[in-house]
């Protein structure tokens, strides 16, 4: 085991998995959490949910309590951004100076929300959500906005911006989204499966504007009135959330000469197969990880909940000593209204597949869907229906294409 600590940098679902799971596989030795939140590490996912609309308690948000902290000798260091990284002299440098020896050292630094550089974007009532803090700011904005008679405008139709889309009108809300695409979540889920959810919205009295470009944020008195877009149309609103993708915090490592994904491949940090970066101390974990996926023969960039909770404990045995590669199909789920839906697997965009396979009715609220190349499952999506991912998994593993008949009769098990 290392004489110096093992260092874990990161503030999320990966952090407390990884330092959880090196206490149960028996490692003794000094553990350091650097965050630079105020609050020890936390998931993410109810943010935009049941947390946002004050349906969940704070403290729900925590995998690991304060306790679990102490009981197992593990500090945190909040408020405690990393800035630098010396890999020869296995240093880590604070903002406030102070500097860290590791002996080994894992990056779970997750991703930051990407800004709409456009005029007005600075104005009070534009929010972007990411962290703890954000999603209190926001709540209190929706709060507020309802008891005021306000107007929602989300900037994006991606996984973010319908979550929160459908938590403000959950609240009561007047929400229009404005989307850059035909369908919302079309890069993700193509038409098909994107219409299910524009309906979803629709049918809830979101109004949705497709094919539509942001130029500009009005104000009056440095507050937030509305959205102005390219073609001359004016969203009122007084709260404005801007959810249009997220890059993942590669700064430190780049600054450390650590190889870096590019941004056309996903970008990222480069491991191998045990989360190991270019330097023999170094793991990265969560968003932030290029991890190569033999399913599909290319590195995957995950930024979901499954992928920091599994990830998180993968790098952290292999910090032990643990050789196995990480082999994870891509999973994540999304509670929007009445409609709950879970995914596996990978397309890489409209390019990425060739037809979708429905079994029941998605759209009416229950069944899946299965996105094929080459008559092959690459992923696929339950609606409504549970505990079947194992059986998709599965289907995607398959060296045996399915028969087509048996993806069409999925939703009703035999």
């Amino acid at each position: 085991m290392p004489k110096d600590p093992i260092v874990v940098v990161g503030g999320g679902l990966a952090a407390a998995r990884a330092v959880s799971t090196l206490r149960e596989e028996g490692y003794d030795g000094d553990l350091v959490v650097v965050t630079s939140e105020p609050h020890r590490p936390y998931e993410r996912p109810p943010l935009s949910k049941d947390y946002l609309r004050a349906d969940a308690e704070r403290e729900s948000l925590f995998p690991l309590g304060e306790d679990w902290y102490r009981t197992h000798d593990v500090e945190v260091r909040t408020y405690a951004t990393a800035v630098g990284l010396t890999l020869d002299g296995h240093r880590l440098t604070l903002a406030d100076g102070a500097v860290l020896p590791f002996g080994r050292l894992l990056l779970a630094t997750g991703s930051t929300p990407r800004p709409l550089p456009v005029p007005g974007h600075d104005l009070r009532g534009v929010h972007l959500l990411r962290t703890l803090d954000d999603a209190d700011r926001l709540s209190g904005a929706l709060l507020a906005a309802r008891d005021g008679g306000g107007e929602v405008a989300v900037v994006g139709d991606g996984w973010i911006g319908l979550e929160v889309a459908a938590s403000a009108r959950q609240l009561g809300l007047d929400v229009t989204v404005i989307g850059r695409g035909t369908h919302p979540l079309g890069r993700v889920l193509g038409p098909e499966m994107g219409e299910v959810y524009a309906q979803l919205h629709t049918r809830h009295g979101v109004r949705l504007l497709r094919r539509a470009s942001v130029v500009g944020f009005t104000g009056a008195e440095g507050r937030v009135t509305g959205v102005d877009l390219a073609d001359g149309t004016h969203v009122a609103a007084s709260v404005v959330v801007v959810g249009v993708g997220a890059s993942p915090n590669v700064g430190l490592a780049a600054g450390a000469g650590l190889t870096l994904r590019p941004a056309a491949e996903g970008g990222g940090v480069v491991v191998d197969g045990t989360l190991r970066t270019a330097h023999p101390d170094v793991w990265a974990a969560g968003d932030v990880a290029s991890i190569p996926s033999a399913t599909y023969g290319r590195a995957l960039r995950v930024e979901h909940w499954a992928r920091a909770n599994d990830s998180g404990p993968h790098a952290a045995r292999a910090m032990l000593g643990a050789t196995d590669a990480y082999d994870v199909l891509p999973y994540f789920y999304s509670d929007q209204y009445d409609l709950g839906m879970e995914y596996t697997g990978f397309v890489d965009g409209p390019g990425g597949y060739d037809e979708v396979v429905v079994s029941g009715a998605p759209e009416d609220g229950e069944g899946f869907a299965f996105w094929l190349r080459a008559g092959r499952v690459q992923a696929g999506m339950g609606v409504n229906v549970w505990d079947r991912m194992p059986e998709v998994e599965s289907l995607i593993r398959s060296a045996t294409p399915p028969a087509r008949t048996a993806l069409e009769s999925f939703t009703q098990p035999g």
